[in-house]
């Protein structure tokens, strides 16, 4: 049984096909080849999370932020770069072989390690912490990743460890309630300030854990950097 087949029996795709993706046109945009495993999972899946926590770059993403050809992946390599340069949180690796291809709800990043870069099927997957310098790295594809992760074979030290205390489920991707603006990234932001903005607009955030993705996100665009 492939990797895709054991993710798919444990978290069902939705029941609506998603829309067809120009692959060719997404690899041009992006100038660069990607694993045939992430153009299944996401041809099969669409735009959405994994156990309401591991969000996956798609090429119809709903928002800049989630859209695998929008601004994200370079301005998260450009404050990775800025990290490495000044020995603040340095990355294991150059961020130029770091490619955004997903995020969590607490904030960590999920990315390709793009080397070599013109064997992305051999591409492996490196996590950062959300708030802090420690990296953990998968010598695999991202969908071995992700069912290695929701199968509980593999613990990444960066995940909560109630991760799989709840049904594991994929949830497609809605449309934001609140505008768009593209802005820069930043660096990290304390928790408590998020959620004092966001009680004060009318967010619903718990007193503690993880902020929801959509208001960070939300946070965010009313604070460009």
């Amino acid at each position: 049984m492939t990797n895709l087949s054991t993710l798919t029996r444990l978290c069902p795709p939705p029941r609506t096909q998603p829309a067809s993706i120009n692959w060719d046109h997404v690899e041009n945009e992006l100038g660069m080849r990607l694993p045939e495993d992430y153009k299944l999972l996401a041809s099969r899946y669409g735009p959405g999370r994994f156990a309401d926590y591991i969000g996956v770059q798609h090429p119809h993403g709903v928002t800049p932020y989630s859209t695998l050809t929008g601004p994200r992946p370079s301005q998260v390599r450009a404050y990775l770069q800025d990290d490495y340069d000044h020995s603040t949180y340095p990355a294991p690796y150059d961020p130029h072989h770091l490619f955004l291809i997903g995020s969590t709800d607490n904030g960590e990043y999920l990315f390709w390690i793009t080397d070599p870069e013109d064997a992305p099927d051999t591409w492996r997957i490196a996590v950062n912490e959300a708030r802090g310098p420690q990296w953990f790295t998968y010598d695999g594809t991202l969908t071995a990743f992700l069912t290695s992760v929701l199968t509980g074979t593999i613990r990444v030290p960066q995940f909560p460890d109630t991760l799989l205390h709840q049904q594991v489920r994929f949830i497609p991707a809605a449309p934001p309630s609140y505008e768009i603006r593209e802005t820069p990234t930043r660096g990290s932001i304390d928790t408590e300030t998020i959620r004092n903005w966001a009680r004060a607009n009318g967010f619903s955030v718990p007193p503690a854990g993880r902020i929801p993705r959509e208001v960070r996100e939300a946070w965010e665009q009313a604070h460009p950097v």
